[in-house]
């Protein structure tokens, strides 16, 4: 079959490779200039150098035994490296986050900069957005973050919708701030401090280079009471917290940047995919099974097991 997969995160690459592998021409559309979606790097340039900054995802865990055979073939190639500061089972990209799936992308037919606005059918699915084009594709995938997931399938089959209707995503304010030297703690990374879910020394993990650098990201609670302040509101609380949380003066700041995820962690649907075999229309993601990577992951897989041969029935 011809196959279209809207969405260039974890969950449609990982789809889109194993649909790929079987045999169908698969063609993934993302509104992205390149991979990353919640495994996102940002640089940040100083006089001290280029500060880089997972301000997404920090790491990802491998417990899955098929997972964890594809995080090793990541590891072999030098796309991903353990780090034990986050537990004896968890992962980081290297150099960066998005390393595993640029990776991916690499090797399949990714078109990015292409923001699909919706799904037509008329016996074969079209995909609307700008520049997009007309080519007419026999199944449709649907691998995005649930909140954007009603507006692409609500008129062709209502259930889907509603399934992702009832499994909202969690917010989250992220602070990236990169100082002139190093913050005065040998603690790599810091969890639950006050509103702060978690603080990392970016600068530590496995293959990275640069000035100090570290993201601060609030937990869920706090993210949503705050959700439309403005960034520099939430910079000076962050800032603060993490300050107090330190306990010591912290050294000269060179750069800062705050970014708001308003789909940061995933709900759980409970199930693995959902596959309409007679409109052959499909949706996978981390919200169908839990907010982790790895849950993406196993999530595209499922949904290519389902598709199959793309016989209905």
């Amino acid at each position: 079959m011809r196959i279209c997969i809207i969405g260039a995160g974890m969950a449609g690459l990982s789809c889109a490779t194993a649909l790929h592998g079987r045999g169908h021409d698969v063609v993934v559309f993302d509104k992205g200039r390149g991979a990353g979606g919640r495994m996102s790097t940002r640089r940040l340039d100083t006089r001290s150098g280029t500060a880089c900054f997972d301000h997404g995802a920090q790491y990802f865990t491998a417990r899955d035994p098929a997972f964890l055979d594809q995080v090793r073939r990541w590891e072999a190639t030098g796309h991903a490296a353990r780090w034990p500061a986050a537990g004896a089972d968890a992962w980081v990209g290297m150099p960066a986050m998005n390393a595993p799936v640029r990776a991916m992308a690499d090797g399949l037919d990714v078109r990015w900069g292409m923001r699909a606005e919706g799904l037509s059918r008329d016996g074969r699915w079209r995909v609307r957005g700008d520049g997009i084009g007309a080519n007419p594709f026999d199944a449709a995938i649907v691998a995005v973050p649930a909140e954007q997931v009603p507006a692409l399938v609500e008129g062709h089959d209502p259930a889907m919708a509603e399934a992702a209707l009832s499994t909202p995503s969690a917010p989250c304010w992220t602070v990236m701030v990169a100082y002139r030297s190093r913050v005065p703690t040998d603690r790599d990374r810091l969890t639950d401090p006050g509103p702060l879910a978690s603080a990392v020394r970016n600068s530590a993990k496995p293959g990275r280079e640069g000035p100090e650098a570290w993201v601060l990201q609030a937990g869920a609670e706090w993210s949503q009471a705050h959700i439309e302040d403005t960034p520099a509101e939430v910079e000076a609380m962050i800032l603060d917290t993490f300050a107090h949380e330190i306990g010591g003066e912290l050294p000269h700041r060179i750069a800062t940047s705050v970014h708001r995820w308003r789909y940061a962690r995933s709900g759980n649907l409970g199930t693995g995919a959902l596959w309409n075999a007679d409109r052959r229309l499909g949706v996978c993601g981390d919200w169908l099974i839990g907010p982790r990577i790895e849950a993406a992951w196993q999530s595209g897989q499922r949904l290519a097991d389902r598709v199959g041969d793309g016989m209905p029935g």
